[in-house]
């Protein structure tokens, strides 16, 4: 696989294990491309796969894609365009095999190769301080075994864990031939694969500004990669949705932290990244600046974490504190009179109720009960029993979102380090020999970034009292147990007054229940955005639902919603 002098085109037809069953074939007749990928694994996933390993050995791939191979490999080799997934989750070699068997089934001939390594499982014991109970362990590798497998001639490349845009740098580095020093080109593409990898988040999917376009079904984003790295994000033709340098600050900013957003090929400065709208939906991403990537890589760790269950009450009308209150008592006690109180106890009480409300649903607040225990027994019925006793002895009006079941597992996340050297990668060629691919050498543990200088203030002469989402967007995701929160301004008059006014005390004031954990806010002038970390608040993980939103998806739009004094001139 080399490059010839046009760009080279991929798009990207999965965010998620669960994105748009369709995707695939539409990517494919929509309009020309080159290399096609599919990003499938989160940190979930990986649970979720690590419990279907569990049942059955031969499992731990993304089966969806296997079905949206049955009528897309056709057309792929007929288009000519490679593919390129993650999809083979914690059994690469598996899924490999399997697209062989529907290959030979439906037809079509490919050259399937696979890249492995990353499964550090059967490795534990090497590894200080992991612990007990741990159910996956996948370091997050580069692109490079991607790009073996296409030197190779691979029509299909199915990898592990590797980070989600290394499908795309790995994709690029074959076509063009680039080394592995050359990392302004790496960091480029990792910009362009970091746009394309969560699908239709980079088209107007869960944009803040979504009234402004028809977002119903848009269409999933492609990039065109030029040979020195600078790509243009666009979609195909006649497809819905938006791509714009909103939509794209958007996703540059989603589940990223500071200016540098370290890689296991490159460092990527995202503080040196241009944007420039060339054109209707199509953005150029260009300037993008690298570094030498870290020397350890990132392992994800996934636990099975114990039992949970949870139980929501409907309160309705008068008195919403007191009947609470009731509940919180009764719950209390029948743990008490069983002798069985989980380990954790969680009452949360939502006020969406409305004084005088015409409709009864607006009528009710929300009081949401958690538990979580390592013993299934302490979260079951002991838990749904009281509550389901509850229904005719306890607060007016009393009924349940749904009933309460038995619990269930939830799982625990932590990311911890090892060192590249430690990791062997291996690329599975098309015949079937094994390449081994060497760590980087050239890696760093570089100094921190320097604060760079703000615009300067803006002159305020009035101001209102309104949303911060009238003037700013954002995006919100997690990492482990962190949230991040991109928020960017869409004029260069709100930027000067963003950078002055969202400071880490305002933002912890405005969300409060960030106010007693670690926030770090990063300034990015270039995108015109701020991104704040938020260390804790998903406590151990998506997987163990600590929270109302586990995911943070919409602590953006939390923060965008809040008030403060606006200028004037910026509404």
């Amino acid at each position: 696989m080399s490059g010839g002098g046009g760009p080279l085109r991929i798009g990207n037809a999965s965010g998620f294990y669960g994105d748009r069953f369709s995707a695939f074939e539409e990517m494919l007749t929509g309009g020309p491309l080159d290399v096609l990928t599919g990003d499938y694994l989160a940190e979930l996933t990986m649970l979720i796969l690590g419990r279907d390993r569990l049942k059955d050995p031969s499992r731990g791939y993304a089966r969806t894609f296997l079905r949206q191979l049955e009528t897309s490999l056709g057309l792929a080799v007929e288009r000519g365009v490679r593919i390129v997934t993650n999809a083979g989750g914690l059994n690469p070699a598996g899924l490999a095999d399997a697209v062989r068997e529907l290959a030979a089934k439906v037809g079509v001939p490919v050259r399937v190769a696979h890249v492995e390594g990353d499964d550090l499982l059967a490795r534990r014991r090497e590894f200080e301080g992991w612990g007990e109970g741990v159910l996956t362990a996948n370091a997050y590798l580069g692109g490079e075994g991607i790009a073996a497998c296409l030197r190779a001639g691979a029509d299909v490349v199915i990898t592990g864990r590797v980070t989600d845009a290394a499908l795309v740098s790995g994709a690029a580095a074959a076509h063009f031939g680039w080394a592995r020093t050359d990392r302004d080109r790496l960091a480029g593409a990792v910009a362009a694969g970091h746009v394309l990898e969560c699908g239709a988040q980079a088209t107007g999917g869960n944009y803040s500004f979504f009234a402004a376009h028809d977002v119903r079904r848009p269409g999933f984003p492609l990039a065109e990669i030029a040979a020195d790295g600078s790509a243009v994000i666009t979609k195909h033709p006649g497809t819905g949705g938006v791509v714009d340098t909103g939509t794209v600050t958007a996703q540059l900013l989603y589940e990223t932290a500071g200016a540098r957003y370290p890689g296991p090929d490159v460092t990527t400065r995202l503080d040196t990244v241009r944007l420039t709208q060339d054109g209707p939906d199509r953005v150029r991403i260009d300037g993008v600046r690298g570094e030498a990537p870290p020397p350890d890589l990132k392992v994800g760790l996934t636990r099975l974490g114990g039992w949970r269950n949870e139980v929501t009450f409907v309160l309705t009308g008068l008195d919403i504190e007191a009947k609470a209150e009731l509940v919180r008592a009764q719950m209390t006690a029948a743990f008490d009179a069983a002798g069985r109180r989980p380990a954790e106890v969680r009452w949360t009480l939502a006020r969406t109720d409305r004084a005088d409300a015409d409709v009864q649903e607006e009528a009710g607040a929300l009081l949401r009960l958690v538990v979580r225990d390592a013993d299934q027994d302490a979260v079951g019925r002991v838990v749904s029993g009281a509550a389901v006793e509850l229904a005719l002895a306890s607060y007016p009006g009393f009924h349940l979102t749904a009933p309460p079941g038995k619990g269930s597992p939830y799982g625990v996340f932590e990311a911890v380090p090892v060192p590249q050297a430690e990791v062997r990668q291996v690329a599975v060629l098309p015949d079937g020999e094994r390449v081994a691919v060497p760590p980087v050498t050239e890696s760093a543990a570089l100094a921190p970034v320097p604060e760079p200088p703000l615009p300067a203030p803006l002159p305020v002469t009035a101001t209102r009292r309104a949303p911060l989402g009238l003037v700013a967007g954002a995006r919100s995701g997690d990492k482990g147990g962190a949230a991040n929160v991109g928020v960017w301004a869409r004029t260069d008059a709100a930027w000067r007054w963003l950078a002055h006014t969202l400071t880490v005390d305002r933002f912890r004031r405005l969300l409060p229940e960030t106010a007693g954990l670690p926030v770090a806010r990063h300034v990015l002038p270039r995108l015109g955005a701020l991104n704040f970390t938020v260390d804790g608040l998903l406590g151990e993980g998506a997987a163990a639902q600590a929270r109302f939103d586990p995911q943070a998806k919409a602590l953006g739009e939390w923060l965008r919603a809040r008030h403060l004094d606006i200028p004037e001139e910026l509404l």
